[in-house]
């Protein structure tokens, strides 16, 4: 087999052997914590430039099927495991997870102790990385090192998987409109199936665009990196705030915080995988959510605004959920749709349609 190399930019590293893509790659190295779902993940736009380290020891198990894409290409620049299965058993197989990583040219590597890999990830949080070419023999690993740590990691990851023009989802319902900062398709998923006329406009269309669309509601979608890196996208949904319902996910809720006043900061390890504890805190339940995430809204920073907060992680008391005491807008940290992971939470597409509905009924009132 091909050997292959993680190389950290804090010195670290890790031997195993390549599959997929012979390509070198970098980029931030994180783990989720998923034990199913991997197509789902690393599909998922939220991962762009991201080197992903699978906690559960054996991926691959069910191969990748036609069904559970949640993206048309990966946006992820490499895969780490424990242990590949390359003879999955499953009714829906197509291919191999080996064999859809070198049709879209991204490396992995297997036979890496992913455990400890995980508890350094914990312990220093997200790490850049390379993921050496296959067969490359590394004559100068110091020198390797230095070279990651001075690599400049893009911040335009945003740009890099939004749609680059509107396409329409039609329906005869309401009509939504998405803003896709690296929409996941099960966000489009849940809207089609309550019936509503969707357009999908890229993540820099201005407001003035948008409010001529004619939208009974609006989504911000969920997305890779520092929602910091997205400036333009705060004004535009300062300017689209009391023009309809909003509801924002993942990245969307992030800067949906920020266009109100609240701030955010950067969490030491991350959130990633398919059971992360949220309770709601006007019910008082607890949902187990799929995330995918390394910032969070700063606590402190909601007293300032007109922002209150309705989840919270368990597992750090992060902040899950916002919504807004003057405007029908509100906002979660995590995934609704799920895919991968339990679909608790998947109401809350229902209440964005009884939001839509109310501001209706008080549009007609005052007509």
């Amino acid at each position: 087999m091909k050997k292959r190399m993680l190389i950290l930019e804090d010195g670290t590293t890790f031997e195993g052997y390549a599959f997929g893509s012979d390509e070198a790659s970098v980029g931030e190295t994180v783990f989720t914590t998923g034990m199913t779902g991997y197509q789902e993940t690393i599909s998922n736009p939220s991962n762009c430039g991201q080197i992903i380290v699978m906690t559960y020891p054996l991926i691959g198990a069910y191969g990748i099927n036609r069904d559970d894409f949640e993206s048309i290409d990966s946006s992820m620049n490499g895969i780490v495991v424990r242990e590949l299965e390359d003879a999955p058993s499953n009714f829906r197989n197509d291919m191999t997870l080996g064999e859809w990583l070198v049709q879209k040219n991204i490396p992995g590597i297997e036979g890496v102790d992913t455990r400890k890999l995980t508890r350094l990830l914990r312990e220093k949080g997200p790490l850049k990385g390379k993921l050496t070419a296959a067969n490359e023999e590394i004559q100068n690993v110091d020198a390797e090192v230095e070279a990651v740590k001075n690599t400049e990691l893009p911040t335009d990851l945003v740009a890099q998987v939004s749609t680059k023009r509107p396409y329409p989802s039609p329906g005869r319902g309401k009509r939504v409109v998405v803003i896709d900062y690296g929409m996941k398709h099960g966000i489009l998923r849940e809207l089609n199936k309550r019936n509503c006329d969707v357009i999908v406009v890229p993540y820099n269309t201005t407001s003035e665009e948008i409010i001529s669309l004619f939208p009974d509601g609006i989504v911000l979608t969920n997305g890779p990196g520092n929602p910091a890196h997205v400036e333009d996208a705060v004004e535009t949904i300062q300017s689209l705030v009391g023009k309809a319902p909003i509801f924002g996910i993942g990245l969307g809720h992030q800067l949906l915080a920020l266009s109100q006043g609240a701030e955010v900061v950067q969490l030491p390890s991350g959130h990633r995988g398919s059971n992360i504890p949220v309770k709601d805190l006007k019910t008082g339940r607890t949902e187990l959510t799929a995330q995918n995430h390394g910032y969070a809204v700063d606590q402190k920073s909601i007293e300032k605004t007109t922002l209150k907060v309705t989840h919270i992680a368990l597992n750090d008391d992060s902040i899950e959920g916002l919504e807004c005491t003057k405007e029908p807008i509100f906002s979660v940290q995590f995934y609704p749709e799920a895919a991968p992971g339990p679909e608790d939470a998947n109401h809350l597409f229902d209440r964005f349609m009884d939001l839509m509905n109310a501001q209706n009924r008080k549009e007609q009132n005052n007509a």
